[in-house]
């Protein structure tokens, strides 16, 4: 390096210092003053005041005191599994295929009880005998929206994954086959080892975004049955923006995600994240 030249971390972070800030009034302010009422007592009567008594871990304790809260947490944890796991595995098959060179929809509609599109396909197909009331069971419910969700994220990781898989030297292939190995064998010790990076990039992010599923619920089942598809980005808005308007108890629970989502995030990295570099 010669003298006077930036290191290579700082003119990175030069380099970064716009996206920095940018996340820094879109994400950490946001967090930060969602904390700040998490620790407080804010309703309607404290917004029209303005001032916003001190409540310490109260909306905290009342959080983790609420039974609904522990149930639209379980579904949360079921929509993300389902979701995630569907998502990365259908894109990578679509993104490996498309990869070989040899080779929203209105879901509230198509899944209605009495004139879904869905209902007639299979009624005509002769799969059904009678209409199935797929919004109205809570497991078809969240099936629903878990399908829906996966149609609506699953191209995202379509490009992900065959960017990385267009990053895999042509070179190491052809050594695999000098070797001896089947196809099969260099998805498996070849593809798959070196698409290890993107993939816990994928999952941070569809795990991120799937406990921040929302749309799709407000959408289709609005979390019924009963509570039967209460997930908790859902739980955090009733409980916020729909009478009482207990918006410390919805912070605390927005709290309360994220730090779910940030261990997560680290047992990702720490499981599946590995440095790839081609020589």
């Amino acid at each position: 390096m010669r003298a006077g030249e930036l290191s290579a971390g700082r003119l990175a972070l030069l380099l970064n210092a716009p996206a920095l800030a940018g996340l820094f009034l879109v994400l950490a302010y946001p967090i930060c003053f969602a904390g700040y009422l998490s620790l407080h007592t804010v309703s309607i009567r404290e917004l029209r005041s303005g001032e916003f008594p001190f409540a310490g871990l109260a909306n905290f304790a009342r959080l983790l005191a609420d039974p609904v809260f522990w149930l639209a947490l379980r579904h949360t944890f079921v929509f993300v599994a389902a979701s995630v796991l569907l998502e990365v595995l259908i894109g990578l098959a679509i993104a490996l295929v498309i990869s070989d060179e040899r080779v929203w929809l209105l879901w509230s509609f198509i899944l209605n009880a009495q004139f879904g599109y869905l209902n007639r396909v299979l009624h005509k197909l002769g799969l059904i005998s009678e209409y199935i009331n797929w919004l109205g069971h809570p497991w078809l419910a969240m099936g629903a929206v878990v399908a829906a969700y996966v149609w609506r994220t699953t191209p995202f990781n379509v490009l992900l994954y065959h960017a990385a898989l267009q990053g895999i030297p042509a070179t190491l292939y052809e050594a695999a086959a000098v070797d001896g190995a089947s196809p099969w064998q260099s998805l498996w010790q070849v593809t798959l080892p070196l698409l290890r990076p993107m993939v816990a990039v994928t999952l941070i992010l569809r795990t991120t975004f799937g406990f921040m599923v929302f749309d799709e619920i407000l959408a289709i089942t609005q979390g019924g049955p009963g509570n039967d598809t209460w997930v908790a980005a859902w739980y955090t808005y009733r409980r916020a923006f729909q009478p009482p308007f207990d918006i410390g108890l919805g912070a605390a629970s927005a709290w309360i995600l994220a730090i779910i989502v940030g261990l997560i995030a680290l047992a990702y990295v720490r499981l599946v994240y590995r440095r790839v570099e081609y020589a």
